[in-house]
Protein backbone atom coordinates (compact mmCIF):
# COMPACT_ATOMS: atom_id res chain seq x y z
CA UNK A 1 0.00 0.00 0.00
CA UNK A 2 1.02 3.57 -0.63
CA UNK A 3 0.17 6.74 1.28
CA UNK A 4 -0.89 9.43 -1.18
CA UNK A 5 -2.65 12.77 -1.33
CA UNK A 6 -5.53 13.35 -3.72
CA UNK A 7 -4.58 16.35 -5.86
CA UNK A 8 -7.24 16.33 -8.57
CA UNK A 9 -9.96 14.69 -10.65
CA UNK A 10 -9.92 13.07 -14.08
CA UNK A 11 -12.86 13.59 -16.44
CA UNK A 12 -12.95 11.33 -19.47
CA UNK A 13 -16.06 11.29 -21.63
CA UNK A 14 -14.70 8.52 -23.84
CA UNK A 15 -13.12 5.55 -22.16
CA UNK A 16 -12.93 1.77 -22.22
CA UNK A 17 -16.29 0.27 -21.11
CA UNK A 18 -14.73 -1.27 -17.98
CA UNK A 19 -14.03 2.24 -16.67
CA UNK A 20 -17.62 3.46 -16.98
CA UNK A 21 -19.02 4.58 -13.65
CA UNK A 22 -15.62 4.73 -11.92
CA UNK A 23 -14.50 7.94 -10.22
CA UNK A 24 -10.90 8.61 -11.28
CA UNK A 25 -8.64 10.76 -9.11
CA UNK A 26 -5.11 12.10 -9.47
CA UNK A 27 -2.98 11.10 -6.49
CA UNK A 28 0.58 11.95 -5.50
CA UNK A 29 2.76 9.79 -3.28
CA UNK A 30 3.61 11.25 0.11
CA UNK A 31 7.39 11.06 0.46
CA UNK A 32 10.08 12.84 2.39
CA UNK A 33 11.78 13.62 -0.93
CA UNK A 34 9.14 15.46 -2.97
CA UNK A 35 11.25 15.27 -6.15
CA UNK A 36 10.92 11.48 -6.27
CA UNK A 37 7.19 11.39 -5.46
CA UNK A 38 5.14 9.91 -8.30
CA UNK A 39 1.79 11.21 -9.52
CA UNK A 40 -0.73 8.82 -11.05
CA UNK A 41 -4.42 8.11 -11.64
CA UNK A 42 -6.32 5.85 -9.24
CA UNK A 43 -9.90 4.58 -9.24
CA UNK A 44 -11.68 5.79 -6.10
CA UNK A 45 -13.56 3.10 -4.17
CA UNK A 46 -14.26 5.10 -1.00
CA UNK A 47 -15.39 8.60 -1.99
CA UNK A 48 -12.16 10.50 -1.38
CA UNK A 49 -11.87 14.22 -2.04
CA UNK A 50 -9.13 16.56 -3.16
CA UNK A 51 -6.68 17.32 -0.35
CA UNK A 52 -7.29 14.08 1.57
CA UNK A 53 -4.58 11.59 2.44
CA UNK A 54 -5.50 8.13 1.17
CA UNK A 55 -4.32 4.53 1.04
CA UNK A 56 -3.66 3.31 -2.50
CA UNK A 57 -3.08 -0.23 -3.76
CA UNK A 58 -1.72 -1.18 -7.17
CA UNK A 59 -1.59 -4.06 -9.61
CA UNK A 60 -3.97 -7.00 -9.26
CA UNK A 61 -4.87 -5.87 -5.73
CA UNK A 62 -6.39 -2.70 -7.23
CA UNK A 63 -8.56 -4.74 -9.59
CA UNK A 64 -9.69 -7.01 -6.76
CA UNK A 65 -10.60 -3.95 -4.66
CA UNK A 66 -13.15 -3.17 -7.37
CA UNK A 67 -14.35 -6.77 -7.52
CA UNK A 68 -13.16 -7.78 -10.99
CA UNK A 69 -9.83 -9.09 -12.25
CA UNK A 70 -10.51 -7.94 -15.82
CA UNK A 71 -10.82 -4.17 -15.21
CA UNK A 72 -8.30 -1.94 -17.02
CA UNK A 73 -6.93 -0.30 -13.85
CA UNK A 74 -3.70 -0.64 -11.93
CA UNK A 75 -4.28 1.71 -8.94
CA UNK A 76 -7.20 2.09 -6.54
CA UNK A 77 -7.91 4.27 -3.52
CA UNK A 78 -9.03 1.88 -0.77
CA UNK A 79 -9.02 4.05 2.35
CA UNK A 80 -9.16 7.63 3.61
CA UNK A 81 -6.62 8.34 6.35
CA UNK A 82 -8.08 10.03 9.43
CA UNK A 83 -4.85 10.26 11.39
CA UNK A 84 -1.30 9.15 10.77
CA UNK A 85 1.29 8.47 13.46
CA UNK A 86 4.76 8.20 11.99
CA UNK A 87 7.00 8.21 15.02
CA UNK A 88 5.88 7.96 18.59
CA UNK A 89 8.03 9.53 21.27
CA UNK A 90 8.06 8.12 24.77
CA UNK A 91 6.69 10.55 27.33
CA UNK A 92 8.47 10.78 30.69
Amino acid sequence: MLICEVIGHVWATKKQPGLEGLKLMIVKETRANEKSAKTFVAADTVGAGVGEQVLVVDGSTARRALGADDLPIDCAIVGIIDTLEVQREAKK
